[in-house]
């Protein structure tokens, strides 16, 4: 049994504070790329939840809390490594915190992390800001055809890869719904009532607006792709859920499009993802299950600039900024960013049940936290690339992943640990966050 790192830099650095094993497990050795997502205001409402109150003794009037937690992992693709986390919780505002970690590797790989989540900076607006910096030695790339839908899982190429990300993301959230009755505090409540299907009186309603730079340079493949790109997404979204950690009713839903202008790109490209994610309250079992969830979620992405340009000079993201399927949300027996090309689909379900006995809490380790409760899933995904968004060839030849998880709630963050069986790998996975 090999190990290997599936997580990306703000997943190694939360599992880190919650002194969770940042590790994955596959079967059949390294083929995965720990590629940064997104942070959405679910990464930070978990933590920024007891930030009101300042513990005393922090000594500061400026934030309410600080940790630093070394963690380390083992993995045949970075190396065996070790770490720190910190966050400092209430940094300037009580909702607010600033987070940051590192690593290095005995191979040589190492990464930085810094970001800073929920400032409100007007009345309905909030602001998100992040950065990393990563180098990996010797490390498997799937590229071109390589990362195609029929392609091979053994035809990955080995190099040094340096890597960054910076961004900011600027929310606002609109005036209706909960937003009418709370303002921008509507954006980290982590639970709301679901009182309608309309956006105009129940639910969050946000307008993304998400400045980013992405850098990708491989020592060996100089000339593949183009090394930086940058652009703008902008993102409607509805989060009409019960609570942002352990869903029960309600849907959400995300329409996004992104753009990278001609101005310091090699060529404009642009993107568009749609997401919509349903859950149904199914009731107890008996006095097996508390509860019992059915949670559905729909994703599609295109490249509307694909064919845009002259030949051998389209109007294309590079990979590292593309469409993907793989990793932590999606197709989630392969590796990140397994999969690329100019469109995907992919349909994910899962049956969630929160057993009547939860004995967490008196656990060793487990009892110095608050674990309210703890959750069992199983789960599958079933969708895949193409390089032309067909609706008949995107359902044909499908990738399917098919899994079980555990996942329970430390201090307001949720953490789940899952394993997943697909026809390339089968993969052990310890990270946070609902996957949707």
């Amino acid at each position: 049994m090999m190990f290997k790192s599936l997580l990306s830099p703000r997943q190694i650095l939360l599992a880190g504070v919650l002194v969770c094993t940042s590790l994955s497990v596959s079967a059949n050795g390294p083929k995965s790329l720990p590629t940064p997502s997104n942070p959405t205001a679910d990464n930070t409402q978990s933590s920024s939840e007891t930030h009101t109150k300042a513990q005393s003794g922090s000594g500061s009037s400026w934030y309410s809390d600080f940790k630093v937690v070394p963690f380390g992992f083992i993995s045949s693709s970075i190396g065996n490594s070790i770490g720190a986390a910190g966050v400092l919780k209430g940094a300037g505002q009580p909702q607010a915190a600033l987070i940051g970690a590192g690593f290095v590797s005995d191979k040589g790989s190492y990464m930085t992390y810094l970001g800073g989540y929920n400032y409100q900076i007007a009345n309905n607006w909030l602001l998100n800001m992040d950065g990393y910096s990563a180098r990996f030695k010797d490390y498997d790339y799937y590229l071109g055809a390589n990362s195609h839908n029929n392609s091979n899982y053994d035809d990955s190429v080995e190099s040094d890869g340096q890597e960054s990300r910076l961004q900011a993301s600027f929310r606002y959230i609109l005036p209706i719904g909960l937003g009418a009755e709370l303002g921008g505090a509507a954006g980290f409540a982590p639970t709301r009532d679901v009182t309608s299907a309309n956006p105009l009186k129940s639910g969050v309603s946000t307008l993304w607006i998400r400045p980013f730079y992405k850098t990708r340079d491989l020592d060996d493949y100089e000339d593949y792709e183009s090394n930086s790109t940058w652009g703008v997404e902008i993102k409607a979204d509805w989060d009409n859920r019960d609570d942002i950690r352990n869903t029960t009713t309600g849907s959400r839903t995300q329409l996004g499009l992104t753009y990278a202008p001609d101005l310091g790109n090699d060529n404009p490209w642009t993107t568009w993802e749609f997401q919509n994610s349903q859950f149904w309250d199914l009731g107890s079992l008996g006095k097996l299950f508390n509860k019992q969830v059915l949670a559905f979620d729909f994703y599609t992405a295109g490249t509307p600039s694909w064919d845009n340009g002259s030949a051998g000079n389209e109007h294309r993201p590079p990979e590292y900024a593309g469409v993907r399927l793989g990793g932590i949300f999606r197709q989630r027996a392969f590796s990140g960013g397994r999969f690329t090309g100019r469109a995907a689909i992919n349909y994910s379900l899962e049956y969630r049940v929160m057993p009547d006995w939860q004995p967490l809490q008196n656990w060793p380790i487990f009892d110095l936290y608050n674990v309210p409760w703890w959750q069992w899933v199983v789960f599958t995904d079933i969708g895949r690339v193409a390089d032309d968004y067909d609706i008949s060839t995107l359902h044909k030849d499908m990738q399917t992943s098919v899994g079980g998880a555990i996942r329970f709630q430390v201090e307001g963050v949720v953490v789940r640990t899952e394993m997943a069986w697909g026809d390339e790998e089968s993969i052990f996975r310890v990270m946070i966050n609902q996957p949707f």
